[in-house]
């Protein structure tokens, strides 16, 4: 199979910015982003995400994401389920500071303590469903991964976008609708480097291939497999492979 980048987790914020607790959605993201979590995590930007954005909406497809919204609208689990499918998680701001007994996070550039506080606890709660979608283990009292021991803070580094994380895609034709498969282009190259493994049920391995990334509905099967077909020898064609 081809050999996708790293799994890493999306994180989708809240956007609304009339509420102290859209801030506290972002600010926790950033934490998990630059201080907890930077090697496991990217950021998704839910008006790019919402607007077509091909690579936020890409990644969500193929990777877990999370949703952190700050009220019970939950704009961002609602367009992340409208677009890519239905996130792996979702927080909501409000139901974090009621659970921990905390003050109503008020000030919108600025955070009063409860807001703080509320940014705290939201990082954290991220932070252990990023652990458990990558399946590590998070020991709170030692504060490391049991697995290996290592500390559970990883070294600060920049936000990452999702929109670089290396997921190619590429628009297939379909019955004369524009399709867009997750991967298509590595699978292309991996079957290119190993034709002769391919060659007799090629046409079968193929789908099976692409059905690894991308739902596909079993009575389009035959017209899937036709337009994979024409594509890959157009892709031979441009790369030389054709003798």
């Amino acid at each position: 199979m081809p050999e996708l980048p790293k799994k890493k987790v999306g994180i989708v914020s809240c956007s609304g910015e009339e509420l102290a607790e859209g801030t506290v959605t972002r600010l926790a993201a950033l934490k998990v982003l630059e201080q907890l979590r930077p090697a496991d995590t990217v950021t998704i930007c839910l008006p790019l995400f919402l607007a077509g954005g091909e690579g936020d909406r890409a990644f969500a497809k193929f990777y877990p994401t999370i949703a952190i919204d700050g009220c019970d609208k939950r704009c961002a689990a609602r367009g992340t389920e409208m677009y890519s499918g239905k996130p792996a998680a979702s927080i909501v701001v409000t139901d974090i500071v009621a659970e921990h007994g905390l003050g109503k996070p008020e000030g919108k550039r600025r955070l009063n303590e409860a807001g703080q506080q509320a940014v705290e606890a939201t990082a954290g709660e991220i932070a252990v469903l990023v652990d458990e979608l990558l399946q590590k283990h998070w020991n709170r009292t030692a504060g490391t991964v049991e697995e290996t021991g290592l500390p559970v803070v990883q070294e600060p580094v920049q936000a990452t976008c999702s929109c670089g994380s290396g997921i190619p895609v590429q628009d297939v034709l379909i019955n004369g609708v524009k399709v867009t498969l997750i991967a298509l282009p590595l699978i292309f190259e991996n079957f290119r480097e190993n034709e002769k493994l391919h060659s007799h049920n090629m046409r079968r391995e193929l789908l099976e291939a692409v059905k690894i990334y991308n739902p596909i509905p079993a009575e389009e099967e035959v017209a899937y497999a036709d337009a994979l077909m024409r594509d890959y020898g157009a892709f031979r064609e441009q790369t030389g492979a054709v003798q």
